[in-house]
């Protein structure tokens, strides 16, 4: 499948870009030959082969939970560039 122009310049309109001429000539190459790689996948005999998501099976790698002691104050706020009464501080994000 070949691309043309306006197909690239519709693209462009729903990813909210605004490409050049020169930009859409290349982006309408580039997308051609990556829609021909798919339509040669899709030639592939793929009866009997499960969809997978992963070529190894997933695994959860993370610990379990377990309470524990906490680092006492100073040490948690010893790198702290700013802090007062024992908190972190931090510049203001919400605007009133």
């Amino acid at each position: 499948m070949i691309l043309d122009r306006e197909q690239v310049e519709q693209i462009a309109y729903l990813a909210r870009l605004e490409l050049t001429e020169e930009e859409k000539e290349q982006y309408a190459a580039q997308l051609s030959e990556i829609l021909a790689h798919f339509a040669k996948l899709q030639e592939l005999e793929t009866t009997g082969v499960p969809p997978t998501t992963h070529i190894l099976p997933v695994l959860n790698v993370f610990r379990e939970d377990e309470p524990g002691e906490s680092l006492p104050v100073e040490e948690a706020l010893a790198n702290a560039p700013q802090q007062a009464g024992g908190y972190f501080v931090v510049p203001r994000v919400i605007e009133e």
